[in-house]
């Protein structure tokens, strides 16, 4: 498939796709076109066989900036619900394959909140993240106050989305909204590196253990551990279950074949 927004490596390392996004000169505003490819590309990678982790990355000035602004001004209330933008972003967060984010720059509004639907996120030491929609009259709309505040708690969510204010890269990594932060001449190495531990695995343990870490977000603890159970128990009639613990007594490295 051919994109005008994004660029995608279906083939950036093996096991590992790279999608960027590609609006420099909007500091990768995102835009409805823009959002769209991303969901596109992301769907097509996650039935890729070949694809078991993907990386989401923009540039060193800015992972995204937001939202494209000119493109919502004029809206009223039944535009923006016909329009139906967030169902893109629905879309995102089923995707079963692990995504981790490469930050560097600016994450805001829009762009904290796609740094927010990814699995795991590597920063930049010049990252900035934030959710300032409030400066503009209006509040996060794709996820921000509700994942925010899972990741952050609380006051530290309150501040952000009532004030507006940015956080660097060493603060979201104290209040655990990224995983950790690197030079910024690092960072997407530092995103690749952990994408070849992930695809070293077994894509379906993955997969199911995706799942079951997500399911925390959206279900009362018993709820969730009975999830958690049904999914380590489907686990043991795959060939990958019997490889790694054969692999494990017989002391030797596991060869994971997705099966």
């Amino acid at each position: 498939m051919s994109y005008q927004f994004i660029l995608v490596e279906p083939r950036y390392e093996q096991h590992i796709a790279l999608v960027q996004l590609n609006r420099p000169k909007e500091l990768n505003a995102l835009h409805l076109e823009l959002m769209a490819e991303v969901r596109d590309a992301l769907k097509s990678l996650d039935q890729d066989p070949e694809v078991r982790a993907i990386i989401l990355t923009g540039n060193e000035r800015a992972f995204a900036a937001g939202a494209d602004i000119k493109q919502m001004a004029g809206k009223n209330a039944i535009d923006m619900l016909l329009i139906d933008q967030f169902s893109t972003w629905d879309t995102i967060k089923k995707i079963k394959k692990p995504i981790i984010a490469a930050v560097s720059g600016f994450a805001l509004g829009g762009g904290n909140e796609l740094v927010m639907h990814c699995d795991m996120v590597i920063a930049s030491e010049t990252a900035m993240f934030g959710q300032p929609e409030i400066k503009i009259g209006v509040m996060p709309g794709a996820g921000g106050t509700q994942r925010l505040t899972r990741n952050v708690g609380k006051v530290n969510a309150m501040e952000m989305v009532l004030t507006g204010k940015f956080i660097n890269a060493q603060r979201a990594y104290e209040l655990g909204l990224v995983n950790r932060v690197v030079p910024v001449e690092l960072y997407l190495e530092e995103a690749v590196k952990l994408a070849r531990e992930v695809v070293q695995l077994s894509p379906i343990a993955i997969k199911l253990a995706k799942e079951a870490v997500l399911k925390a977000y959206d279900s009362p603890l018993s709820e969730g551990l009975e999830f958690e159970r049904k999914n380590f128990y489907m686990l043991f009639a795959t060939e990958d279950q019997k490889e790694g613990m054969a692999a494990f007594v017989e002391k030797r490295a596991a060869e994971f074949k997705g099966r």
